[in-house]
């Protein structure tokens, strides 16, 4: 589902965030191959320096279809932004790579919270925030975050996602029941 940046993705991930309906929500925007090669080449050396961190998401065959990164990281904190290629929207692919992504950040490398700033004229993304069930609204617990993406005009709705709201669900569920068990 999930896998190390790599370079030689680079010109079919920007194939797929040129879409018009993907390329306005990717925070990184490349208009040419040559520039989004430039760009993961960046994103690999900020991650190596600790400034974020940066996955490729994978389907079923193991092909690249989208990013998820944290970053803006601060005090084990960290903004996620996550895009998927048009073709891969609505099929589960989103929840998947957000889980495990979650599941290396809270256990493998000691973030605490995940914030996700979400345009308020982006329902679609919001909705898909609000469907998970550990992820919360966060305008009035974090206003000085709130704040921060908003200091120039009031466009984004912050949520949030604690590893403690993540520990609690993840372990409820069935699955995390059966990792536990295995762990």
């Amino acid at each position: 589902m999930l896998k190390k940046r790599d370079l030689h993705d680079s010109p079919h991930l920007f194939d797929l965030m040129s879409d018009p309906e993907v390329f306005p929500y990717v925070r990184h925007k490349a208009y040419s191959s040559d520039e989004y090669y430039f760009l993961t080449k960046q994103t690999l050396e900020a991650e190596e320096r600790g400034e974020l961190i940066s996955r490729t998401i994978v389907d079923e065959w193991h092909q690249p279809i989208g990013t998820i990164n944290l970053f803006d990281m601060d005090n084990n904190t960290g903004f996620l932004a996550t895009w998927l290629g048009k073709p891969f929207h609505g099929k589960g692919y989103n929840r998947l790579a957000k889980e495990a992504f979650f599941e290396e950040l809270f256990f493998e490398l000691d973030v605490q919270t995940i914030f996700m700033k979400i345009r308020k004229s982006n329902p679609r993304s919001q909705k898909a925030a609000l469907k998970l069930p550990y992820c919360s609204i966060a305008n009035k617990s974090y206003p000085e975050v709130y704040h921060w993406i908003n200091k120039e005009d009031e466009v984004f709705d912050l949520f949030a996602i604690s590893k403690d709201q993540f520990v609690f669900h993840y372990y409820r569920t069935d699955e995390g029941e059966e990792q536990a068990q295995e762990a």
